[in-house]
């Protein structure tokens, strides 16, 4: 974990004191203009509070990321921040350039051209049309959309959207960059290239506020987490602490999940695909995964072979992981990744096969699956994941109880 930097007023980028939102809600849209016209100022709304008194001072040079539920606020923060959004209550303080990427186009004017847009937000972030010049072929080359910068933005994909929008963004020397859910449009190698780039700005110094409902990704890019709930800081803290305590949240605590993630769940044992982008352009996939057997006694060899095609020349920073689960996939047991044990693999364009072994498998009687996903930039952009590709079953004499092997010994001290 970087070390923060000393408090100091100099230092603090963004001040949110008792920052609040909230909205009026009508049942009848005609509610609204009885209660306007009311003699007895009768009230018609009940009150929900978006974001309800909170309270967050963030330093030069912090990478935080925010997560919580839909509903609990995080982009309805940011829109304030950026000053999409005024406040019902408290006030919000911010120290440099913000650039930020929100709602899909925000900020651009459908009916003028990509080059003509990027001025337009030029000119919003205070820059002159002499500087935006100095900018402008940095932008156009990063975004890669090829003619299309000539043509208005009401004809561009939404990954064309992203595109310009994420170049716009980071080529105008941002002090603050936002970034809401930016990163889940887009091809795999622009996805690439932008980690790289925010790599690059949070190296530099830039303060980065990151949304993301892809936790790994807030987990290893971010030095900084904050859990929204209801409105509210729930948590405020490390990183991976903050993110571990939401998952842990989301797996045995109130059942707020998405609807997406819902439709996911996949019978155990059946080969899924689902993290894998669909419709976009395919960096590297996983091929075929096989388990050397079904099932194993505690202390015998695991082996799992792993294939995979890349279809790029090279990838950069490609790792391979695997994870073994319950089969309830309430406990996640046990998850490397070659970039972490430092191992490295193939990266260049081919199929290639590797083999993960766990000599002594340390598990005792139980049902487990395996998953198998692969990555680049320390898992932050994810190629191809195959959840539940292979399950398997440790059975043995009764050597102990509980769910793991450790190795012990009892000593008689009288």
């Amino acid at each position: 974990m970087e070390k923060q930097q000393e408090t100091g007023t100099e230092d603090i980028m963004i001040e949110i004191n008792q920052l609040s939102k909230v909205y009026h809600l009508y049942e009848k849209p005609i509610d609204r203009l009885k209660e306007a016209l009311s003699i007895t100022k009768k009230v018609y709304h009940n009150e929900h509070y978006a974001l309800s008194d909170i309270n967050l001072k963030i330093k030069k040079g912090e990478s935080i990321g925010i997560v919580g539920t839909n509903g609990s606020g995080k982009s309805t923060l940011l829109k304030i921040i950026t000053g999409v959004l005024n406040p019902s209550k408290g006030e919000v303080k911010t120290n440099g350039k913000i650039a930020a990427l929100l709602e899909l186009g925000a900020g651009f004017n459908p009916e003028y051209t990509g080059i003509e847009n990027i001025y337009l937000n030029g000119t919003m972030m205070g820059y002159t049309e002499a500087e935006m010049k100095q900018r402008v072929q940095a932008i156009v080359d990063f975004a890669d959309i090829g003619d299309f910068v000539n043509q208005p933005v009401k004809t561009y994909s939404s990954g064309m959207f992203a595109r310009l929008a994420f170049a716009v963004s980071i080529n105008v020397e941002p002090e603050i960059l936002i970034v809401d859910e930016a990163l889940s449009v887009g091809d795999m190698r622009f996805q690439v290239k932008c980690i790289e780039k925010m790599k690059e700005l949070k190296e530099s110094g830039t303060t980065i506020l990151f949304v993301s409902h892809a936790t790994e990704q807030i987990k290893r890019f971010c030095t900084r987490a904050v859990w929204l709930k209801n409105g509210q800081v729930k948590e405020d803290g490390e990183a991976s602490q903050i993110v571990d305590l939401y998952e842990n949240f989301m797996k045995y605590g109130e059942k707020v999940l998405k609807a997406e993630e819902e439709t996911n769940k996949e019978e155990t044992g059946k080969e899924t695909d689902l993290k894998t982008p669909v419709n976009q352009d395919v960096v590297a996939s996983i091929v075929d995964v096989k388990i050397n057997k079904q099932f194993f006694h505690t202390f015998e060899n695991l082996e799992v072979q792993i294939e995979y095609e890349i279809y790029d020349e090279i990838v950069d920073n490609f790792l391979v992981g695997a994870a073994i689960y319950t089969k309830d996939r309430k406990q996640y047991i046990f998850g490397p990744n070659t970039y972490l044990d430092k191992i490295e693999v193939p990266n260049k364009r081919g199929k290639h096969k590797i083999r993960y072994v766990i000599p002594k498998i340390a598990l005792m009687s139980g049902d487990y699956v395996l998953d198998v996903g692969i990555f680049s930039n320390e898992g932050l952009v994810n190629f191809d994941y195959k959840m539940g590709c292979e399950q398997f079953t440790v059975t043995n004499e009764y050597i102990s109880e509980g769910q793991f092997y450790l190795e012990h010994e009892w000593k008689v001290m009288q």
